[in-house]
Parts: C-alpha cells; sequence; structure tokens
C-alpha cells in the first residue's frame, strides 16, 4: 500500500513494510527540527505495534536533544490537552484512527494543541523530502505520565460540573465498545465518575480489535445486541484513538454517526446564554446540524473536511461549538480537538436536561437520508469537477473541498477526494430516501 501523508498525519500498513523503521523516524526528526528541538508529548492508540513504534519515537526525539514526555496509552485529544500546556511545545499521536488493523502512523500536534495545519505540514514534508540534516547534539530525557487520562476527564468535569448531580441522579446503564483500543480505560473511567453503571464489551486494551475499527453502524451489530440483552440506556463506540463517538439507543439500534455532533450542538446552544452562536461543521457533515442551529437561532458555517480545517474556521467566527459528522465533537471550552469523552459528556448532558431515553430524542429530530460511496480513481480531478458542474448547474457550487452542490430542496451531493486513503468519496443527501439514491446513481454514472 502507499504511504498517506495528509493534514491528518502520516499513515501506512505495517504488514507489507511501509511503514518501517526509516520512515518513522525520518518524520520524527523532521518534526523535531519543526519545533526547534522543545519538549515533546507523544501518546499512542493501543493498537498493536504501536508500543515498539512509540521506543523508536521516544528513542528518535530522546537522540536529537528533545526532552520528551511518554502518555502511554491514551485517547489522541488526551495528547492534544497535553501538548497545549506551556511546558511543551507540540505532540506526537501514535495512531492510525479508524484504518484497520494492519495500519499505523503518526499524527503531529503544535504547541496550540492542535493538528500542523496545511502551511505547517508543508513546512515538515519539506524537511523529510530534502532530507535536511538533524544535529546531535546530546541526548534528551524521556519521562513518563502515568496518570494523563485522570488530567483529561477533571476538565471535562470542571466544564460540565453543573450538570454533574443531576446525571448522576439518573444512573445511566451504558455499554462501551472501545475496539480494545486507547478507550478502554478512558471511556470507562469518565462514566464511572458521572455514577453510571458500565458494562465494557470491548475494553480489555489489547489492542486485537473485534471487528472493523471504524465506528459505523455496520460495524457495530455486537454493541447494539449487547446493548438489547443487558437493557442498558445507551451504548458507545469509539474509534482506536477515541476521537470520534458513536451511539447506540436505548432499544439496541444503532445511531447514525451523524447525529453524534446534532445531540452535542443542541446540548450547547440550549445552555447558552449567548444570543449570536455560531456553529460550525464540515462540507460533508448532514444537514442536521443547520436544522439544531435553526431552532435557536445560531448562525452554520462550514469548512473543509479535516480536523484543523474545522477547528480554523471555529477560531475564526469564535464557534460555540462545532465538529465533523464522522462523529467528532470539538468543544472550545475543554480544547480545539475531536473529543470523544467531551461528546459523551455533552450527550449525557443533552439527555439529562431532556429527561427522555435517547432513541426520543433522536426521532424528535427531523430524518435526513445519507448515502455514502468511495472509488479508486486516477483521473483527472479538476476535470471531473468540471463535468458534475455541467450536470448539475441548477445548484450552488462550493469548491473549498472538492465540489458540493446546494440544491433548492435542500438536497446535497459532494465528490472530494479523501485525506487518509486513496481514494475519492462521493455523498449524498436529501430528506427523501429516492432522492438521495437518484443523486448518488447520477454521480457514479460521471465516473
Amino acid at each position: 500500500m502507499p504511504v498517506v501523508r495528509s493534514i491528518s498525519g502520516l499513515r501506512a500498513t505495517t504488514d507489507d513494510g511501509s511503514l518501517n523503521t526509516r520512515l518513522i523516524s525520518s518524520y520524527v526528526k523532521a518534526f523535531a527540527k519543526l519545533l526547534n528541538f522543545g519538549r515533546i508529548v507523544v501518546g499512542r492508540d493501543g493498537r498493536q505495534g504501536s508500543d515498539e513504534i512509540e521506543k523508536l519515537v521516544l528513542s528518535e526525539l530522546s537522540s536529537v536533544g528533545c526532552e520528551v514526555v511518554s502518555l502511554g496509552v491514551v485517547p489522541t485529544p488526551t495528547v492534544q490537552l497535553y501538548s497545549e500546556l506551556p511546558e511543551f511545545s507540540g505532540g506526537i499521536a501514535i495512531t492510525a484512527s479508524h484504518n484497520p488493523q494492519n495500519w499505523n502512523g503518526l499524527k503531529f500536534i503544535n504547541s496550540n494543541g492542535v493538528f500542523l495545519d496545511a502551511y505547517e505540514n508543508q513546512q515538515l514534508w519539506d524537511i523529510v523530502d530534502n532530507n535536511e540534516i538533524v544535529t546531535n547534539h546530546h541526548s534528551g530525557n524521556i519521562n513518563t505520565v502515568n496518570n494523563a487520562i485522570d488530567y483529561h476527564i477533571d476538565k471535562i468535569l470542571d466544564i460540565v460540573k453543573s450538570k454533574i448531580d443531576d446525571i448522576r441522579k439518573r444512573k445511566f446503564r451504558i455499554a462501551v465498545d472501545a475496539v480494545n483500543a486507547s478507550g478502554s480505560v478512558a471511556i470507562p473511567e469518565l462514566l464511572k465518575r458521572f455514577d453510571c453503571e458500565t458494562l465494557e464489551l470491548f475494553c480489555d486494551a489489547s489492542g486485537v480489535f473485534p471487528h472493523e475499527p471504524e465506528p459505523l453502524p455496520k460495524n457495530l451489530s455486537q454493541l447494539a445486541e449487547f446493548v438489547k440483552i443487558n437493557k442498558c440506556d445507551m451504548g458507545v463506540a469509539v474509534d482506536p484513538d477515541a476521537d470520534r463517538l458513536v451511539l447506540v439507543d436505548n432499544n439496541g439500534e444503532c445511531i447514525n454517526e451523524e447525529l453524534t455532533i446534532a445531540l452535542a450542538i443542541d446540548a450547547v446552544l440550549r445552555n447558552s446564554k449567548e444570543k449570536d452562536n455560531t456553529v460550525v461543521v464540515n462540507l460533508s457533515s448532514s444537514n442536521i446540524s443547520q436544522w439544531i442551529c435553526n431552532q435557536y437561532g445560531a448562525k452554520l458555517f462550514r469548512s473543509p473536511v479535516g480536523e484543523i480545517n474545522v477547528v480554523k474556521k471555529m477560531k475564526e467566527v469564535a464557534a460555540a461549538i462545532g465538529g465533523e459528522g464522522s462523529g467528532g465533537v470539538i468543544f472550545p471550552q475543554c480544547h480545539y480537538g475531536r473529543d470523544s469523552l467531551v461528546g459523551l459528556a455533552l450527550v449525557l448532558s443533552e439527555i439529562t436536561d431532556k429527561n427522555q431515553n435517547i432513541s426520543e430524542i433522536v426521532t424528535s429530530f427531523p430524518t435526513f437520508f445519507m448515502k455514502k460511496e468511495k472509488f479508486a480513481f486516477e483521473g483527472n480531478f479538476s476535470a471531473l469537477m468540471q463535468r458534475f458542474k455541467q450536470t448539475f448547474s441548477q445548484g450552488v457550487f462550493d469548491e473549498q473541498d472538492g465540489l458540493r452542490i446546494d440544491f433548492p430542496d435542500s438536497s446535497w451531493l459532494q465528490i472530494r477526494k479523501s485525506n487518509t486513503e486513496p481514494i475519492i468519496r462521493i455523498i449524498a443527501e436529501a430528506q427523501n430516501n429516492s432522492r438521495t439514491i437518484d443523486l448518488i446513481e447520477a454521480a457514479k454514472k460521471l465516473l
């Protein structure tokens, strides 16, 4: 498989040698140089093989003089929280996020606790591609922090402290599928701090994924059945680095991942005292976020896909909350990063405030039908976009990220290149399922 580098970091397959020692070393040392050999924090998602990569990363950073702090197996948002502390210059999260077992990679975080943007990434890539020599002046110390998750949870609890007692009174019974990775400790511990009864399905922290690790409904049948059998109030699923949150309702039905951000937005806007709130989601996210914003008179902005793109737009418009429809909630009061723990706290607040179960809340939202397809594509993408414009000329075009076309009936269609895989994606949504299918089929014909 090819090596994939993008605003989402570096990813490659491990079983064919694509992610090898030389490749990792070159990027780690380049990152050290980019940060002027400052103090760097490192964490990993716990997938199989990540421990060996961690040893290499720590060693390479130390060899070029960086002081290094290892957090061990923690969610990526935990690494982000530490990276923004004054004593750190940045951080590295060892993860391939939702990619399968045979993938791994590195996410690079700057001193603001956010991923490198396009300019910073280009600087990093230039150092790697030009093979710029990193001088070894002295070895830096390597230290370990064992309670990083506690710091993360304490910060969340401080933010929602006015809701804690009410949430605790509900005595929620919640099942957790952390695909045996970095959420295995963090998610159950957060729930226990809310006095929830926690039933751990795949939380052994072995790094062995029990199913495809992306938290999509099609991969969560075991969690759904587990919720139903054990009469849980909710099921919680996260990806290996626990930045995405997907839910199963009290009836054992998987909730579309697009609704995670909708529930979080509703929780924040309903409790906000501000009159002119703004919200940011990416261009591939459902229009349910727009509907939620309309209920509270908030303004919705859209950004290109990619956490850093959403974060930059959020900062630009001073957004109260934002995120991505894949289940990534970004709540600035905690930090500027997708965070399943923050998302879960907001969802618990939402359920408690409305005094309903989660299925009732979701049913009260309008239904949007979204369909996603992905294809290998080696042609001229710009030419393809022009063909889409000609075919769907009645729409309004947004070219921030590939091409999104919004139609008068509130349906939309998007074609874009993936940031994490060598593919293109086609996404369509409408409030009528047949309209969604028609848009997808029309797009496929153009391919």
